[in-house]
């Protein structure tokens, strides 16, 4: 250090005691703190200013150049002592004497050493300068926050980034393939979502994702595959969210696409052979020498046995052989869905994103994508409210709640015993706090007034005002669902008798369909996608006319039909009390909001426009929608889509009390346990009621999987 001081001599000559004291203690103190030239400007250039106001700023900043190069050079070469000098004492000193005046003044010991307390320099710009100094600290020790202004569908976030990670992130050295997300805000509009969030994602985990309807848990996966919030580049994202575009490419082959190094590779190998094909001699060497790279980089990927995984992958989610020839132009929607879903399992990214996966499969295609994921190589972040799938598919469950993410190692049972523990605890320690705070309370309020014992009451008071803050345990309100009573009916209600029905000669869908329901009918279709179960529904309710037999229904029959794209029938322009008067006027705004709130549409929700809302809340817009001619029988289509597990239980618990008859098509196990009494099997042109229930089409459906 003694370098610098010399400079500082030399170049400031009459520079005042106080500043060249500041100055060279902060050189001596502070010098590993700066990690350029320019934070040691900011330390001590203001100080340098004010010693020579005739140099320029410029001046002092290359005098801080020269300064910090000095000190980089002799950082490690003093240690303790005085001016980089270690002194040793003749005998040792005892500080009481010293303090007795047993030591002279005129000793130099340097335990003895004073200063001048007077100061001439200005004091506001040394205020000044210590505050930017420890700023520059507090922002080394501190991470910095990256500010998303504009992210998909109005949403904006802000995240917490370690510097640390940046600088590996820029050098290219950062290899870890887990992602950690810290201090998360996420807005949409002027809603928050989440407000000081973590989220640690271990690589090669399966992390179920759950939470209330619109809390924002789609809008989050949304944020990751945009890398709105911003997770390491080598890290690969894939969020299945969009269908598979309409075109002439066969679905096998539109699943092999997705793999772009692959495909290179078979262009490459195509174009080099018929190069080598139409060359002279000559220029064969350096083809084939590329050609024979070019097999190895085939071979290293396993690109030959890639047609057969992506079959292996199609036909475990419905496709058969036939439909995988077929241009993707053929299929509808749900099929495109499953289409994207099966590319992205081929992919294979280190991070795969999936929103309700379950949505757009039937129970056999479930139960396959339930073994396949088990042994899934990368990490995966699934959104489900399947209770059933998560059990058997995660090793950890993120539960989004209070603006917060709360991690939970376990599958989904194991999450809810784990939380249902630590709720019924914090309760418990709240009670204890409350008690305690009130016994204290108690004693303030009995002696306020009683001068004798004034400093006990102090003493309480500041005891009371150490306690941290209590604060009660937040419970999510119970989810509740009321559907409207019904007049009861007599049988025979809805029956097919011998009903034949098809689109074309050469292929009959149904063939001598008897089936019958009643008032108390609790009735689950199941099937694979394709045997026709939403038809039978439209045949039942009347929707299409049998090529033969009969259908017989009550002449004061109302159903009320959910159909599984409800969200396609809603006006999302408008609100929900406006679609309610839209579809059916003449009522009071207090009637369309009372039939809403039997449905948890209640408040500011119902004036929000519809597509503002999550898809669980849409599918509550629509169970009033259906609900506003209080039918006597139900028809749905796949109910569960898009609502959370609470609200699925609250549907089950409705439909048990409603009145009326019920048929479903659904591949929720839990609910088909909960209200069914009889499951119709659709396979092969028949409807077969199934004795053993559920648990004996799963054991079919587990058998035909394995024979395959």
């Amino acid at each position: 250090m003694s370098q610098c001081r010399e400079l500082i001599s030399e170049v400031f000559p009459h520079i005042d005691h106080e500043i060249s004291d500041y100055v060279n203690s902060m050189l001596d103190d502070g010098h590993e703190d700066f990690e350029t030239s320019d934070d040691l400007f900011d330390a001590i250039g203001v100080m340098l200013q004010q010693a020579d106001e005739s140099k320029t700023e410029d001046d002092i900043k290359e005098i801080c150049d020269r300064l910090f190069s000095l000190l980089h050079q002799t950082s490690n070469g003093s240690s303790g002592g005085v001016n980089g000098h270690n002194k040793v004492l003749d005998a040792p000193l005892q500080m009481s004497k010293m303090a007795e005046g047993m030591v002279q003044q005129e000793d130099t010991s340097i335990w003895l050493v004073k200063r001048d307390n007077s100061s001439v320099v200005d004091q506001k710009k040394l205020e000044k300068a210590d505050k930017m100094i420890q700023k520059k600290l507090d922002k080394r020790e501190q991470s910095t926050m990256k500010k998303v202004d504009s992210t998909p569908e109005m949403a904006t976030a802000s995240q917490q980034i370690n510097k640390r990670d940046v600088k590996m992130e820029s050098s290219g050295t950062n290899k870890s393939y887990d992602v950690k997300l810290e201090n998360i805000d996420v807005s949409y509009g002027d809603k928050v979502l989440l407000t000081g969030a973590d989220l640690h994602l271990v690589f090669g985990r399966r992390y179920g994702f759950t939470g209330r309807n619109g809390l924002g848990k789609t809008t989050l996966l949304k944020m990751l595959s945009s890398r709105s919030l911003m997770i390491p580049s080598h890290i690969t994202v894939l969020h299945v969210e969009q269908e598979v575009a309409g075109d002439d490419t066969p679905a096998l082959q539109s699943v092999l696409e997705c793999d772009e190094k692959r495909e290179a590779l078979l262009k490459e190998e195509k174009a080099l052979n018929a190069k080598l094909s139409s060359s002279s001699p000559g220029q064969d060497n350096s083809l084939s020498t590329r050609l024979a790279d070019v097999y190895k980089e085939m071979e290293a990927i396993e690109a030959d046995k890639a047609p057969a995984r992506a079959a292996m992958i199609l036909n475990g989610l419905g496709f058969s052989s036939k439909d995988q020839a077929r241009q993707t132009r053929e299929f509808s929607g749900g099929w495109r869905m499953r289409l994207a879903l099966a590319r992205a399992l081929f992919t294979r990214p280190d991070l795969l994103l999936l929103d309700e996966p379950t949505n757009m499969l039937d129970m056999k295609a479930i139960i396959w994508l339930e073994n396949y994921l088990q042994t899934w190589p990368t990490t995966i972040f699934v959104v489900s409210h399947d209770r059933l799938f998560l059990d058997s598919v995660a090793t950890d469950i993120i539960h989004l709640h209070s603006f917060k993410l709360d991690s939970y190692r376990g599958n989904y049972e194991v999450f809810h015993k784990t939380r249902e523990e630590r709720l019924k605890n914090q309760r418990k320690e709240y009670e204890a706090q409350k008690q305690y705070r009130d016994h204290i309370q108690v004693f303030i309020d009995r002696f306020r007034y009683n001068a004798n014992r004034a400093a006990q009451v102090q003493s309480k008071l500041k005891l009371l005002e150490k306690l941290p803050e209590l604060k009660p345990v937040e419970k999510e309100s119970d989810v509740v669902l009321r559907f409207p009573e019904c007049e009861k009916l007599s049988p025979p209600i809805l029956q097919l008798d011998d009903l034949v029905f098809y689109y074309s000669k050469e292929k009959i869908l149904f063939n001598k369909v008897c089936v019958n329901a009643n008032m108390d009918s609790r009735i689950c279709i199941v099937g694979d996608n394709g045997a026709g179960k939403t038809t039978l529904l439209k045949l039942l309710l009347g929707e299409i006319e049998p090529c033969s037999g009969h259908r017989h229904a009550h002449r004061n029959l109302r159903i009320g039909y959910f159909s599984q794209h409800h969200v396609d029938q809603l006006d999302l322009t408008l609100n929900s009390v406006q679609l309610l008067a839209s579809r059916f006027p003449g009522s009071t705004s207090e009637v369309y909001r009372g039939k809403l709130g039997l449905f948890g549409v209640t408040g500011e929700l119902s004036l929000r426009p519809v597509s503002s809302l999550s898809g669980g809340q849409k599918s509550r817009v629509a169970f009033a929608v259906m609900s506003m001619t209080n039918p006597n029988f139900f028809i749905l289509d796949e109910p569960t889509n898009h609502l959370d597990m609470e609200t699925i239980e609250a549907l089950g618990d409705a439909l048990n009390k409603f009145q009326g008859g019920v048929i479903l098509v659904s591949h929720d196990e839990r609910l088909i346990r909960k209200i069914c009494k009889e499951l119709w099997v659709v396979s092969g042109g028949i409807v077969t009621s199934l004795d053993g229930g559920i648990d004996e089409y799963k054991k079919l459906v587990q058998a035909e999987l394995e024979s395959n």
